[in-house]
């Protein structure tokens, strides 16, 4: 490991020369200083909109990036001592919009809207995110990580806003009042980050303010100009939040014959600290999902992490979940918190006591993020009480490099005779360097992590990646090492014991004239080592790729792969109970086919299809799958998602037909009540899940939800949970 801490500080020392130049646009306008009342209407009516400076025109992405758009954009901006004000003008061919739900916090695909996002401390790191549609129906959405991935793009968090559109001949208008306690920022600021997208689904474009290329994506925080204040801004502290919430919930576990109803109350409290630093209390807290997990066939054997959907670890999440490979070796998963493994083995609820969550600037550069939660101890079902803390800093290098170190410590308390005393604790340390150059051509991410254990030895956690992103090429490299006796209690840690490379290299073309927008070839060799074998292979799968996107917004696809998977342990890729294993000790090489097609997701009727065919381990595999929606706007949506997976196994072994069936009603009363139902049939987990779900947003922020959930058994159809939730929440500022 002090091999590896030397080369990581040798790419460090190094970056600087890597970094490549910004785009040299200077695009930068002035927010003047108001003191008019505005009628917050959609209505561009108010005199002081002509006193305001246009941000000025937009910037086709999609289908081309270096012309302007067809169809431009003018938006406006003031600002007072208490409230950021935006005015936006959209241009359009028509009136016809495709605005499928009046739900809040759509994603932006596939209808029409705008977005505006203010990088607040200037660092490419995080911005806020504000959205409406010509309906006026809003989004708020915290963007982390620098805009690298789709998983940095928060849609639960919440902050509370005003906003309204009105739709004309030809345009339609929106007006924004944004409270700056509504935003985090450095007293006396002059200048923040600014960028603006919009997507036009009748003339099936997508603009920018401050250009994009294509190969970029359009939430990365590489590309955005400069907005300066006419004011400087002053000491904008956030009123103290307390959402305090009751749930009344009524429940029957019919495998065991047991009812119960229960009633419980607790809260929320986020309190600012200064302009940049927040404080996240809470107690008793109710992390019941009102929204259900999708549910997945798993032919690996391996477990699949899920979002974070809690609202209390929302903030500045990347601060706490972004260390390490998120998808392989991540020392810090939320889920992980309020879940724990009973006497029997079982994943179970681990009621939460409370916590505290301390996140923010501590000056320009430099982030600090502290987490400290209390779980409960339940002797029946032989779970112990746990103190679970994070405690992470960053400090920004170069133009939007970081640095961050961390600590997670897992300690049990007053565990009695039933844990293991090589349990009673877990504490990782790490040190994580991410490279992003000011163009984002060139980015990656090096990191080395330690665990130590009471017993048990210590183990450790490290990785490089480094990437190149240009128009027409995409490099990609990543060496990902995962020690056996490394452990992360409160991380997801895919697997262990392994050293896998993985690259990828892309190739884009891009036509000048036709209906094809682009088109592309990929090639993706992952390769797996067992360290305590000696370095045997233990997997490898070679996929080779060919990609077309058309400028209507459809795409399709073709892989073929080839994969060798070495058995350590006997393995029944259906998972039937009983059944016969894949013999252990022996490696299966295979090969198959994958087809893949998706069509415009803005039409009234869209679909998206994927199948394929070829071997798998011993035996075969036939797949065919996808999802088709329905859209009757902005009122209903109606979807049916369906997959088939058809196993074919040599006897003894068991043969499965898999099926995963999933439909979907969303109805949208009003801009506040929403009512959405899914069904979820799966054989493969033995059940058949309903979950319908009525929720009223009678007051910013705070929620009435009413949500039934059903279970049953598949093969026999017979009853095995069914409950119904009651849920209040109320956001009161103090």
């Amino acid at each position: 490991m002090n091999r590896f801490f030397t080369f990581l500080y040798f790419i460090i020392c190094c970056s600087s020369f890597i970094v490549s130049n910004a785009q040299d646009l200077d695009k930068s306008f002035t927010v003047k200083y108001t003191e008019a009342d505005f009628t917050i209407d959609g209505i561009l009516d108010e005199s002081a909109w002509e006193s305001g400076e246009s941000v000025g025109p937009f910037q086709e992405y999609f289908p081309n990036d270096d012309i302007p758009a067809k169809y431009q954009t003018d938006i406006r901006m003031l600002v007072d001592d208490e409230t950021l004000y935006v005015g936006i003008k959209v241009y359009t061919p028509g009136n016809d919009y495709v605005i499928p739900s009046l739900e809040r916090d759509w994603r932006s695909g596939g209808s029409d809207n705008i977005s505006v996002l203010f990088d607040t401390f200037n660092d490419g790191n995080n911005v806020f995110l504000f959205g409406i549609n010509p309906l006026g129906v809003r989004r708020e959405v915290f963007i982390s990580g620098g805009g690298q991935s789709i998983g940095g793009f928060t849609t639960s968090w919440d902050v509370k806003w005003t906003g309204e559109s009105k739709i004309y001949d030809g345009y339609y208008t929106a007006e924004m009042a944004i409270p700056l306690t509504s935003f985090k920022f450095a007293e006396g600021e002059t200048k923040w980050r600014f960028q603006s997208y919009r997507y036009d689904m009748q003339a099936n474009e997508r603009s920018v303010w401050y250009n994009v290329p294509q190969n970029q994506s359009v939430i990365n925080l590489a590309f955005m100009g400069d907005m300066y204040f006419e004011k400087p801004l002053g000491r904008s502290r956030t009123p103290l939040a307390i959402i305090p919430f009751i749930n009344g919930i009524t429940e029957k576990d019919f495998t065991a014959d047991e009812s119960s109803s229960n009633f419980t109350f607790g809260g929320d409290a986020k309190i600012s600290l200064g302009n940049s630093m927040n404080l996240d209390i809470t107690l008793n807290p109710d992390f019941s999902n009102v929204e259900v997990d999708d549910i997945f066939t798993n032919l690996t054997r391996f477990e699949v992490n899920l979002p974070e959907r809690r609202q209390f670890f929302i903030d500045n999440n990347d601060l706490f979940g972004n260390f390490g490979n998120t998808n392989l070796a991540n020392p810090f998963f939320s889920r992980r918190i309020g879940i724990a493994t009973d006497r029997f083995g079982n994943r179970v609820e681990n009621d939460i006591i409370g916590g505290v969550r301390l996140s923010g600037k501590v000056n320009k550069d430099l982030r600090l993020g502290f987490l400290n939660l209390q779980t409960a101890k339940s002797e029946e079902q032989e779970v112990a009480s746990n103190n679970n803390m994070m405690f992470a800093l960053q400090q920004k290098v170069f133009s939007r490099s970081n640095i961050g170190v961390f600590m997670i410590n897992r300690q049990t308390f007053d565990s009695d005779n039933f844990i293991d005393s090589n349990d009673k604790y877990n504490r990782v340390v790490g040190l994580d360097y991410n490279l992003a150059t000011n163009d984002n051509v060139w980015f990656g991410k090096f990191y080395g992590h330690k665990s130590f254990q009471a017993e048990e030895r210590d183990g450790h956690s490290a990785g490089v990646l480094l990437g190149r992103n240009t128009k027409n090429w995409n490099v990609s490299s990543d060496l990902s090492f995962i020690e056996d006796d490394f452990r992360s209690d409160l991380g997801f840690i895919l697997r262990k014991d392994i050293l896998r490379s993985t690259t990828t290299v892309s190739r884009l073309f891009w036509p000048k004239e036709g209906k094809v927008n682009n088109h592309r070839i990929d090639f993706n060799p992952t390769v797996i080592w067992r360290p305590k074998l000696d370095y045997q292979k233990s997997d490898h799968e070679f996929r080779l790729g060919y990609r077309v996107r058309m400028k209507d917004f459809t795409e399709f696809g073709l892989n073929i792969t080839n994969n060798y998977i070495f058995l350590n342990e006997p393995f029944d890729p259906t998972g039937t109970e009983g059944g016969e294993q894949l013999e252990a000790n022996r490696g299966y090489n295979f090969n198959a086919v994958d087809f893949n097609y998706r069509s415009n997701n803005a039409d009234v009727f869209s679909f998206r299809s994927d199948a394929g065919f070829g071997e798998f381990f011993n035996g075969y595999r036939y797949s065919v799958g996808g999802e088709a929606v329905l859209r009757l706007q902005p009122v209903l949506r109606l979807s049916l998602s369906v997959n088939y997976d058809r196993i074919e196994m040599p006897n003894p072994l068991p043969s499965a037909d898999l099926w995963l069936v999933s439909p979907r009603i969303g109805f949208t009363f009003t801009k506040s009540i929403f009512w959405s139902t899914v069904f979820q049939y799966a054989n493969q987990r033995d059940n058949l899940g309903i979950n319908s779900r009525l929720q009223w947003r009678f007051a910013p922020l705070s929620d009435l939800f009413i949500v039934y959930n059903d279970n049953y058994f598949v093969n026999s159809f017979q009853p095995k949970f069914r409950s119904i939730n009651l849920k209040l929440t109320y956001w009161l500022n103090i």
